[in-house]
């Protein structure tokens, strides 16, 4: 007999939406364009959502009945609206032109001639053009636009982080509390707004989860992990820091030759997606660099709008000398990052996630072009530990574990559970920043979409 209390109780899934309220609200009424017409529908969503979980709070009403209001007013409903009514944001057209470029040139990426202004850049690994190839081939209506897709991904792959952290691979308690956790993850801002205005981040941050809940398995199990980083890398970037971060935790608990082939997996499975998804790019690296390396850190013709005033990218603007003075502050703080591997490993899967959120978060303060959007990645990854810290708690037994156990990896020691439930706080405290930093500018540069 075992007890699955999850941590989303209804006082703090009413705490999170109505945060979610105000924050949707303060956005509906700073910004402009797709960023308020998300705002307005989530705003409300949200509202409502917090009305219901005050309402049922102490009845029978399983809490996920509410959360659905959410996942339909804040990720569905603008989303469709979007496709349909609004012309695509930057994003959704450097995707589509990715893949239509792929099927007739065998690369995603323009060459160095053609680039004639920041849209014709395309900072995204090959893989993410995967997202415009149903366009790219022929189909129309809403199933041509590449954030459905993306939506579709991400939800799926959040749901299957969730479950391979399960206590057990069969159980009704579990798969509610799977079904809650995706359900209140891919409805809340962090995951919900960017898939609504077809912002890149939450298939990749979606295939992180996976990768970390795939990390606290066994040993043989685990390599499975390496595929999923591998292609995450081939996606996106964003990805690449926590190759070393969980390599370094599985030299800890298994050893450096476990941890080399954790590597070696990753960079195969990226670098044949990759592959595969760009061959004539293979002959062409000053393109693939220009486009992917040299165009997100600012030193292009054309400067990525990527330009939200964090301390990088405020160096920058003082002119050439801050534009290197900030990459080098980015590169000294990838060499102490590096080093604390050596010196203190991560030990765990959540210890190797807390790893990747704060050093993700030192990158997208310090690098020259960035933007708030970025935060998605730590605070996701907070929030992951947050949903999955609190696991079953088996009844003592004299057989002691269950055939069907899952490993207990994830669950979160007491400390870092306490810090994962101030995640609304977190969440909301990020988002304020970002918002006060832009309230002030003219509405249409406030509500301009920044590319990567």
């Amino acid at each position: 007999m075992s007890v699955h209390q999850h941590w989303l109780s209804p006082n703090r899934a009413l705490a999170a939406s109505g945060a979610f309220a105000v924050y949707a609200a303060g956005l509906a009424y700073y910004t402009r364009g797709a960023d308020q017409t998300w705002a307005m529908w989530a705003a409300v969503a949200y509202g409502v959502t917090t009305a219901l979980i005050f309402l049922t709070r102490r009845t029978r009403v399983s809490l996920i009945v509410p959360l659905l209001v959410s996942l339909g007013g804040a990720l569905g409903a603008p989303l469709i609206w979007l496709v349909t009514r609004v012309q695509p944001t930057d994003e959704v057209r450097v995707i589509s032109q990715s893949a239509k470029l792929l099927l007739q040139h065998g690369t995603p990426y323009l060459a160095s001639g053609q680039l004639e202004s920041y849209l014709s850049y395309n900072p995204y690994m090959p893989a993410m053009s995967i997202f415009g190839l149903p366009k790219a081939l022929g189909a129309t209506g809403v199933i041509a636009d590449p954030r459905v897709w993306m939506t579709i991904v991400s939800i799926v792959l959040i749901a299957v982080a969730f479950w391979l952290v399960g206590p057990h691979l069969s159980c009704r308690s579990c798969s509610r509390n799977v079904a809650l956790s995706t359900v209140f993850a891919a409805s809340s801002p962090v995951i919900a707004f960017p898939l609504a205005l077809g912002i890149t981040d939450p298939p990749v941050i979606a295939l992180l989860l996976v990768t970390l809940a795939l990390a606290a398995r066994p040993e043989r199990r685990a390599m499975l992990a390496g595929v999923v980083l591998g292609f995450a890398s081939a996606m996106k970037s964003t990805a690449w820091p926590a190759v070393p971060i969980i390599a370094a935790m599985f030299a800890t608990r298994y050893g450096g030759k476990v941890a080399l082939r954790f590597v070696g997996i990753a960079a195969l499975v990226a670098g044949a997606v990759s592959a595969a998804m760009a061959p004539a790019a293979l002959s062409d690296p000053a393109t693939f660099l220009q486009n992917t390396v040299l165009f997100p850190l600012g030193l292009t013709t054309h400067h990525t709008p990527a330009a939200s005033p964090l301390p990088g990218h405020l160096l920058a603007m003082t002119g050439p000398i801050g534009h290197w003075v900030a990459v080098g502050l980015l590169l000294a703080a990838g060499f102490g990052f590096a080093l604390s591997l050596v010196v203190r490993p991560p030990t765990d899967a959540r210890g190797a996630a807390l790893r990747i959120a704060l050093g993700l978060a030192i990158m997208f303060t310090l690098a020259p072009a960035t933007r708030w959007g970025y935060f998605a990645y730590p605070i996701g990854l907070i929030g992951w530990l947050a949903l999955t810290g609190q696991g079953s708690v088996p009844a003592s037994s004299g057989s002691g574990s269950s055939s069907d156990s899952r490993p207990s990896g994830m669950v979160l020691a007491p400390a870092v559970a306490t810090a994962g439930r101030s995640v609304a706080a977190v969440m909301v405290a990020v988002m304020a920043v970002g918002w006060s930093a832009t309230s002030g500018l003219p509405p249409k540069l406030a509500a301009a979409r920044t590319k990567e």
